[in-house]
């Protein structure tokens, strides 16, 4: 008996639901799928995260003076014999080569131009002192000229004034003959005295008025010489000024090439003690890294550059070269994870307490202003708790990489400002705290 059609249909329906049906292996994965999101989830939400700005460097010294630097020849010659060579160790004052000058009698030419300035430097000290000595014979004959004028001037004064005197009476006796020959006209009109009386009178007159004149001509010579003798103190008086203004000028000339010689002197004297510094020493405990010139007809300049020393130094420092985009989160003081190359480490960024192989710092200096390509430069020293490799392993120059640590965050939350990027948490230090810091170091 064939099957209806609703049976046919319920068939089909069943067998449409075998085939469609979920595996139970799918099942149990995505169970498994759903455990783990939710494990993850929780991760996320839960577990910290260490954010930090990384940056690659090389290993220096804290101090500038040091780490690596040149040694220059002090003079122009050749290097006539080398005393150490490329990885020798050095104690200041080491001797490390010989030089000499082209011209090997440099040294007794430099000696005959030196002994030829001091004997001008010499004359210059007698010109000075003989000119010296000059000024106060001079001071001394102005003012025993000046003296022996005055005395003049006085002498012609007095003169004057006895001339005064003199005039003064001749005109008393003129006025005495001239009432007397008055008086006698009188009397010879009336006939009391006589023609002879009155001719002596006259007589008298006559006198009196050529002593005037004589005693007046003698005011005048007496006031003349006085006159002159002003003049010829004054005269003295400049021409000894004049002559000791001259010493004066002579003097200062003479000092003047004093000064000139002790000057030409003073860098005779230098080029000497360079010329006679053939050798070359030390500066500073260090070993030996290049020997920048050869020896014998290989001819150096002054201030050319002959080998690189690298100084012995316990304070070593790291010199990391941070992005310009992460330099806004820096700080001094902030922790720092180091791993210097060829020594083995396991860095995880984000849990330093996890890393191995890391070595612990903190920024002591960050630049002021970049390399010229948006890198800024920041200094770091050893953290106290956590001390750096010997000097024998970890020499000037070792490559660095590093990881300031900045705040710790859920993993979560960086993941998702990663995504966005957005920039780290920054908690500044506070002003108590970096000064504290600044004060320590």
């Amino acid at each position: 008996m064939s099957a209806g059609p609703q049976e046919l249909v319920s068939a089909g329906q069943r067998a449409a639901a075998l085939v469609v049906r979920t595996l139970r292996a799918l099942r149990v994965l995505a169970r498994v799928l759903g455990v783990f999101v939710a494990i993850t989830v929780v991760i996320l939400s839960v577990a910290p995260w260490q954010q930090s700005i990384d940056g690659t460097g090389r290993v220096v010294a804290f101090a500038p003076v040091e780490r690596q630097q040149e040694v220059d020849a002090p003079i122009e010659g050749r290097v006539i014999r080398w005393y150490v060579h490329e990885g020798s160790r050095v104690v200041k004052g080491d001797l490390l080569l010989e030089l000499t000058d082209n011209d090997p009698d440099i040294l007794k030419r430099l000696e005959e131009e030196r002994n030829a300035v001091v004997s001008r430097k010499d004359a210059a000290v007698s010109r000075a002192t003989s000119i010296q000595a000059r000024q106060k014979s001079l001071g001394s004959s102005r003012t025993a000229g000046i003296r022996a004028a005055e005395s003049r001037v006085a002498m012609a004064k007095e003169r004057s004034r006895a001339a005064q005197q003199v005039v003064d009476a001749a005109r008393a006796a003129q006025e005495t003959a001239k009432l007397n020959l008055s008086r006698q006209q009188k009397l010879v009109n009336e006939g009391l005295a006589s023609q002879r009386a009155l001719e002596l009178a006259q007589l008298d007159m006559v006198r009196a008025a050529t002593d005037v004149e004589r005693a007046l001509a003698t005011l005048v010579a007496a006031q003349g010489e006085e006159a002159a003798l002003e003049s010829d103190k004054v005269r003295v008086e400049h021409d000894l000024t004049a002559a000791i203004d001259d010493a004066r000028a002579s003097e200062a000339g003479a000092l003047a090439e004093e000064a000139m010689t002790a000057a030409e002197l003073a860098r005779l004297d230098v080029r000497l003690a360079r010329q006679s510094t053939m050798e070359l020493r030390a500066p500073i405990d260090g070993t030996v890294l290049r020997l920048l010139s050869g020896q014998g007809n290989s001819f150096v300049k002054a201030g050319e550059g002959l080998l690189v020393l690298v100084p012995d130094t316990e304070q070593r420092a790291v010199e990391l070269w941070i992005a310009g985009n992460d330099m806004p989160l820096l700080s001094v003081g902030r922790p720092v994870r180091l791993q210097f190359e060829g020594w083995p480490a396991v860095q995880f960024t984000g849990w330093p307490s996890v890393a191995v192989g890391t070595f612990g710092g903190e920024v002591a200096l960050i630049d002021a202003t970049d390399d010229g390509r948006g890198r800024f430069r920041i200094l770091v020293r050893p953290d106290a708790n956590d001390p750096w490799p010997t000097g024998l392993y970890l020499r000037q120059g070792v490559r660095v990489n590093g990881w300031v640590l900045l705040e710790q965050v859920r993993l979560g939350y960086e993941l998702w400002r990663r995504f966005n990027g957005f920039p780290p948490t920054v908690a500044f230090p506070s002003a108590e705290k970096a000064a504290g810091k600044k004060g320590s170091s």
